[in-house]
């Protein structure tokens, strides 16, 4: 017996209703959904449908689908938007998503968006926007709950049910001193499950992760993975709480990392907007640098190709296995960079751990490279006779192994240099294995067969 699947609750057509100014009809049927689910609709929309879609929202969903909205489509509608609906949107916006808009906004339209703020979101905003660029400080909203070590369960939680509205979230709750340094967080469950007359540092074990306003916030991705958290609070140099940053916010910064290692991999330099909404001179002018410096790294192997023309022309059969061995250099090159760029990112492995995983990668390299000389050998005997076949097996160890060890290897030299490992892209490591390739071929094949 099958079951036909569910019909997807979260679609209307919008181009109909607004062409009928079917506004209340709009209202009524958005106004349960999911922000992310109006968010998708609204993405489906040109221009104009879009502001007359937004402004058609009930004004206490706008504001969460604004923020789920891509960089792009939030600076066409501010432009769009009257002055009145522009300071609304920006009073509502969270702390951290309002400092990700800013931050990313042509100078001008930051400037002017800075004026619509009130003194106190303006504050707030400066605040958030004196920290580094890809900081944590920058992630962060100061939208907490703390309450104090010498007050009561009952005097927390009523203070909880005061400011707890107006949060980001209440899953965590912080415990400061007097000067406002985190010294616990605990569950909002170990408060409610307390006696309310009890102390709350009473319930109190000292224990927390906490992370630097100014470190990388991938960093703050990886604490939050590793210690499974859904708020993680965030000190200033001196300790004291500042803000926090939520898994969702952390979601979004593993995504784009994500999305940027998958660029440079692919010798692209990250592109930032949605594909469908990128234009053809940006990926032009995001594709070809890359494809320019390999242009002329290629040159090489064509070098090394017309300076052994004398041993090709000796033995024309060793050029049939030429791209054979050079992409298998280049792919087992890849393979390698793969897992350790993957590997650096995740911090599986560190700097420290080079030398035991050349060890590894060496042996693993040599049966990889002994596998595939067997199966080549047998073509390079039916094609060119056994010297030839000695020659391209012999090729095929050597190939492997400098191409799995050059793959393995420059992402630890590029963060050695402080660079993002992921420069340690597939086209990158094939070209080099394909000079390499290149040389160790015909240098075997002219000692070897005595040309």
């Amino acid at each position: 017996m099958t079951s036909e699947a569910p019909t997807q609750p979260f679609d209307i057509d919008a181009k109909e209703l607004i062409d009928k100014h079917h506004w209340k009809t709009i209202q009524e049927m958005v106004k349960d959904w999911p922000a992310a689910e109006i968010a998708r609709v609204l993405r489906r929309l040109n221009r104009a449908e879009q502001v007359l879609f937004f402004r058609a929202l009930p004004r206490s969903r706008s504001t969460a689908v604004f923020a789920y909205l891509d960089r792009p489509n939030q600076e066409e509608l501010l432009h769009a938007l009257t002055e009145e609906e522009t300071q609304d949107v920006m009073r509502e916006l969270s702390p951290d998503d309002r400092t990700q808009l800013l931050q990313e906004l042509p100078a001008e339209v930051t400037q002017r968006l800075f004026e619509l703020l009130g003194e106190e979101d303006l504050d707030e905003v400066r605040m958030l926007l004196g920290y580094p660029e890809e900081s944590v400080g920058r992630l962060m909203t100061p939208d907490y709950v703390a309450v104090r070590a010498a007050w009561t369960v009952a005097e927390g939680l009523a203070h909880i049910r005061d400011v707890g509205l107006d949060r980001e979230t209440i899953n965590r709750v912080y415990v400061i001193d007097e000067t406002g340094h985190l010294i616990d967080d605990l569950e909002l469950r170990k408060l409610i499950i307390a006696d309310p007359q009890r102390r709350i540092e009473s319930i109190m074990d000292r224990s927390f992760v906490s992370i630097s306003a100014f470190a990388d916030r991938e960093e703050a991705v990886r604490l939050i993975k590793r210690y499974d958290l859904t708020a993680l609070p965030v000190l200033d140099s001196e300790g004291v709480l500042v803000g926090i940053v939520t898994v969702d916010d952390v979601l979004d910064v593993a995504e784009k990392e994500a999305t940027e290692d998958f660029h440079r991999v692919g010798s692209v330099e990250p592109i930032t907007v949605r594909l469908q909404e990128a234009s053809s001179w940006l990926l032009y002018r995001r594709r070809i640098g890359w494809l320019l410096i390999l242009v002329f790294i290629n040159i090489f192997s064509g070098a090394g190709i017309a300076y052994f023309e004398d041993t090709i022309m000796s033995v024309v059969a060793l050029v049939f296995f030429l791209p054979l061995l050079i992409d298998s250099a280049g792919n087992a090159g890849s393979q390698a960079a793969t897992l350790m760029v993957r590997a650096l990112a995740t911090g599986d492995v560190k700097m420290k751990d080079w030398v035991s995983l050349v060890g590894k990668e060496l042996g693993v390299a040599i049966l990889l490279g002994g596998t595939m000389a067997v199966a080549v050998s047998v073509l390079g005997w039916y094609r060119g006779g056994m010297d030839v076949a000695v020659v391209v097996a012999m090729t095929m160890v050597l190939v492997v192994v400098v191409g799995s060890l050059v793959g393995m290897s420059l992402p630890f030299l590029l963060n050695r240099f402080k660079l993002d490992p992921a420069t340690a892209s597939a086209p990158l490591v094939t070209s080099i294995a394909d000079i390499s390739g290149v040389l160790i071929y015909f240098s075997l094949a002219t000692w070897y067969l005595g040309v």
